[in-house]
């Protein structure tokens, strides 16, 4: 399993597990879950989301919040350009971006104190605050528990991976990860859905049979036992799934004409947002997507012009049209986060370090207005200007999106009540 590190030497894993019937060829089963239905509140108007993890922290002063004003030791490099929002500016990398930034809104001054990966990572894929004694459930977790999806389709789908887990919630919503990449113009393949080592459908069916009499054998401990019970539930989704010609057919990419694909670009970020709209269009409730590499402590300016905002830019501008184009954008509430954002002096190694007191989050769709920013940082993008947002506020926002109460309250398994989002209020501006 591959492991990637930070430069605070906490480990970034891959979240895929192998499942209770590896050996079966539902390799993923053990994280598929069944969906299951919800209270939703009508407000919202988005049914599915796409959450877009920029691992490592991208830097806020280089891409969305530019200080052209401050001294070069702040500024840094790059130059704004406009975009199609009057008064609105963007880095000069972000030219794509840039002409569809009445898609989205972004968020600026948002703020908080976890300058670390790990944590911060946990608060803006939770909107809690991280507690040692309790681990709260990823977003994609929360849409599983509370939207329906069709059986035949997962509803949580992570490309290739994700830092969100399921938390308290229990194992049954954890997210498929692929695992893997698409790649432009072939079809896409994932342990689970496409059967390995020659196995057929028929194969699984009298393989199933004989997993159903060794259940039978543990049915008074699977009675009394969550874990067991998810795995069972996981099993009959991922046979679902490995049946089902809808899903074989949203996991295949290599089915859009070549002028679509295109323009996502040919890296694998750009590809799996192409995946990601084909999997909301489908039915599928939540994707995430993981962009990481902006932990630039060092030569932060070339490692930026030369490599990331390409891929961000071409990407992240494609999914916006695409949704809008095929009017999935009123239905799908997308948000796009770092851990947090960047020092904005300048180091000696001309790159930025951790700065969590300040950064930028860009939220679309789901009734969320594009085309405006909401909060400000100070001056030379320190801190807020003004009150701060928080990872509650994004949270509360992005839930209420999707019409789901994000007062609501769950319980833990010892039975501790526990909102959604603890100190959450949602930000009226985005729905105005």
């Amino acid at each position: 399993m591959a492991t990637n590190r930070y430069c605070d030497g906490v480990a970034r894993r891959d979240f895929l597990k192998v499942g209770a019937l590896t050996g079966l060829g539902l390799s993923l089963s053990g994280y598929l879950r069944l969906a299951q239905a919800g209270l939703v509140n009508p407000a919202g108007m988005a049914n599915a989301a796409i959450f877009v993890n920029l691992g490592g922290g991208p830097t806020h002063l280089d891409t969305f919040d530019m200080k052209p004003d401050a001294s070069a030791e702040f500024r840094g490099e790059f130059k704004p350009v406009k975009t199609n929002v009057p008064g609105v500016e963007f880095s000069e990398h972000l030219p794509k971006l840039a002409q569809c930034a009445d898609k989205f809104a972004i968020l600026r001054g948002v703020s908080h104190t976890l300058a670390a990966h790990e944590f911060g990572s946990q608060y803006m894929n939770t909107g809690n605050r991280p507690l040692p004694s309790l681990q709260y459930p990823g977003y994609g977790a929360v849409v599983s528990k509370e939207l329906s999806s069709p059986t035949e389709l997962p509803t949580f789908v992570a490309i290739p991976n994700t830092p969100q887990k399921a938390g308290y919630l229990g194992i049954q919503y954890a997210p498929l990860a692929t695992n893997s990449s698409p790649q432009p113009n072939k079809p896409f393949t994932v342990r689970g859905i496409s059967l390995a080592n020659g196995l057929t459908v028929t194969d699984v069916e009298k393989r199933r049979g004989l997993l159903k009499d060794l259940d039978r054998t543990f049915a008074g401990y699977e009675q009394t036992n969550d874990l067991i019970n998810g795995l069972d539930k996981f099993g009959q989704q991922a046979h679902n799934i490995i049946s089902s010609a809808r899903a074989r057919e949203a996991f295949d990419i290599s089915k859009e004409p070549a002028a679509v694909s295109q323009k996502f670009g040919p890296h694998a970020f750009g590809q799996s947002c192409l995946l990601a709209t084909r999997l909301v269009a489908a039915g599928v409730r939540f994707v995430s997507i993981n962009l990481g590499g902006w932990d630039t402590h060092s030569d932060n300016f070339n490692q930026l012009k030369n490599g990331k905002l390409a891929v961000l830019d071409s990407g992240l501008a494609a999914l916006y049209a695409t949704l809008a184009e095929r009017g999935l954008l009123d239905t799908t509430a997308v948000m796009v986060t770092g851990e947090f954002g960047r020092t904005p002096k300048i180091n000696a190694r001309a790159g930025r370090d951790h700065w969590a007191r300040a950064m930028f989050v860009l939220m679309a769709g789901g009734g969320m207005r594009g085309g405006q920013v909401i909060g400000a940082s100070d001056d030379k993008g320190m801190g807020p200007s003004g009150d701060p947002i928080t990872p509650e506020m994004v949270a509360a926002s992005f839930y209420q999106a999707l019409g789901i109460d994000y007062q609501k309250e769950y319980r833990t398994p010892s039975g501790r009540p526990v909102m959604i989002v603890r100190e959450g209020k949602m930000i009226p501006q985005l729905f105005g």
